[in-house]
């Protein structure tokens, strides 16, 4: 279990999974929550597979073997990409509404999702994040593929995962007793509350000072 520090960090939700697990997680840990926006690029024809990540601030990551593999060119992975980024914008606007995003200098962060099968899109979800110059990185999620773990593993100072599966086969899925694609409104409904929350705990401090 992650212990609680000197200074309590930021959990930051991948959406859409990762949502509900960073939600549980900053209740647990009486932290802040946010999120960050990473989507994994589709495989031409395969939508469900990726051939790697973007975040929102223009970070791509990509697994060099399957692109070589797949015989894709610099010009369809930056068309792929730059939709995939596109539709990154849109989901940035309508969930943060006009909130800002979190200040990340100096800050102990906590990266969440409901998985990590390739590892990709939470690899771009710490590059995008380590740009900004926190103190401490930490990736924790229910389960992953170790394959994924050890990816990630390289550029993180700490991994926590409860569930750590091997062999060629595996969703993230299939850890779950249920699971499913949470959608917009879902999401929006765990944020609000959150941040409801936040401005809340904010206002009874002033109120005490």
């Amino acid at each position: 279990m992650i212990g609680k520090r000197d200074e309590k960090p930021i959990v930051l939700a991948i959406p859409s999974g990762g949502v509900p697990v960073g939600y549980c997680l900053s209740k647990r840990l009486e932290a802040s929550m946010d999120i960050i926006l990473v989507r994994k690029i589709p495989i031409p024809g395969n939508p469900e597979a990726g051939f790697g990540a973007v975040a929102l601030d223009g970070t791509i990551v990509l697994n060099t073997i399957l692109v070589q593999e797949l015989g894709l060119t610099q010009k369809i992975i930056s068309l792929l990409a730059e939709d995939r980024l596109k539709e990154i914008r849109i989901r940035e606007e309508k969930f943060r509404a006009g909130r800002a995003p979190p200040d990340l200098r100096g800050r102990e962060i906590i990266l969440v999702d409901d998985g990590l099968a390739s590892g990709y899109t939470m690899l771009a979800a710490i590059i995008s994040v380590k740009k900004q110059n926190p103190k401490h990185v930490m990736v924790a999620v229910p389960t992953a593929h170790d394959e994924a773990l050890n990816l990630v593993s390289t550029y993180v100072n700490e991994v926590y995962c409860l569930n750590v599966r091997t062999g060629p086969f595996y969703a993230v899925a299939d850890a779950y007793k249920r699971w499913y694609d949470l959608n917009d409104g879902e999401i929006m409904m765990y944020l609000t509350e959150v941040w409801g929350r936040e401005c809340q705990n904010v206002s009874n401090i002033k109120g005490k000072s």
